[in-house]
């Protein structure tokens, strides 16, 4: 059974950081695309940042040049490193992971993260 827990979201002031962090459990994320996805109220959940396999990482424009996805191998988690936080980024972050194999989609529970002065 795929699980996927995120933890570390919370509430910032505009400008801040936040570092999100997802760990999986029946799925080795070195071997899938793994990322983290948000959804804000009354938007469609778009995509944040994700890592293939080989290592190839792809960001939302929005995000880039403030926003870090990292995968620790030996750990199975997929990190999230949010810098110079705006408003714009509050929403539920989501945890993914895309086990090939099966060509299926897993998703974790949501974190939020709330970024207001």
């Amino acid at each position: 059974q795929v699980q996927l827990v995120e933890s570390g979201g919370g509430l910032v002031q505009p400008g801040g950081s936040l570092r999100l962090s997802c760990a999986g459990s029946g799925i080795i994320f070195s071997f899938n695309a793994v990322g983290w996805y948000r959804q804000a109220p009354g938007k469609e959940r778009e995509l944040v940042a994700t890592i293939t396999s080989g290592g190839s990482i792809r960001y939302a424009d929005s995000v880039k040049g403030r926003f870090t996805v990292s995968r620790d191998n030996a750990k199975n988690t997929v990190d999230l490193q949010m810098n110079s936080l705006k408003p714009e980024d509050t929403a539920v972050y989501y945890c993914y992971a895309n086990m090939r194999i099966l060509g299926r989609d897993y998703w974790g529970q949501g974190t939020q993260v709330t970024v207001s002065a």
